[in-house]
């Protein structure tokens, strides 16, 4: 019987550990070439903030850096009410060219991040796993250049979303705003 709940608890931990690394990282990444702004185009989340916040959330502005040490500052500016609220992290480059690692000190979460697929100069598809004393959550982001995106990014963020086992309404298309993109540089 210990064998056998042993055995179990085994594989459990093994299934965890490929779903964690099934994520795909984007082949022969090329960190500088990412730096720049970006727009959020689509938000996925099974966490409960995502939750109770999609009602709420618009397009905003992710501008991104590369430190001299390899790390990514990532500066985000968003409408909040009538404000416009910034957030900065610092992603912090793994041995895997195009995976960070960042620890929010506000919740206290550690966040597992890997650029999936991009081109630089049009969108990039990126895959968060969230994990905190109550729990785990994955979130997937598509950024863009521009404003707007082609319908086959769309579908593809929407698929791959779905693939990492989150259900329709859990995936969100941000309404465009004009709020906040000006100043947010």
């Amino acid at each position: 019987m210990q064998a056998t709940l042993l055995s179990i608890l085994g594989l459990a931990l093994l299934g965890a550990l490929h779903a964690q690394n099934s994520i795909p990282v984007q082949a022969d990444f090329q960190q500088y070439k990412l730096a720049g702004r970006w727009y959020s185009i689509g938000l996925a989340s099974n966490s409960n903030w995502f939750k109770d916040k999609k009602h709420l959330m618009k397009m905003c502005t992710t501008d991104i850096a590369v430190t001299a040490d390899g790390n990514m500052e990532v500066t985000s500016t968003y409408p909040k009410g009538d404000q416009c609220e910034k957030r900065n992290s610092l992603y912090i480059r793994t041995e895997q060219p195009g995976r960070f690692s960042y620890t929010s000190p506000r919740w206290g979460s550690n966040h597992d991040i890997r650029v999936v697929e991009t081109n630089y100069d049009e969108y990039a598809l990126v895959a968060t796993q969230i994990s905190k004393s109550t729990g785990s959550s994955n979130m997937v982001l598509l950024y863009s250049r521009t404003k707007e995106l082609a319908p086959q990014r769309l579908e593809r963020f929407m698929q791959f979303s779905r693939e990492q086992g989150l259900k329709d309404e859990e995936i969100l298309i941000l309404p465009q705003t004009d709020k906040c993109m000006a100043d947010a540089a």
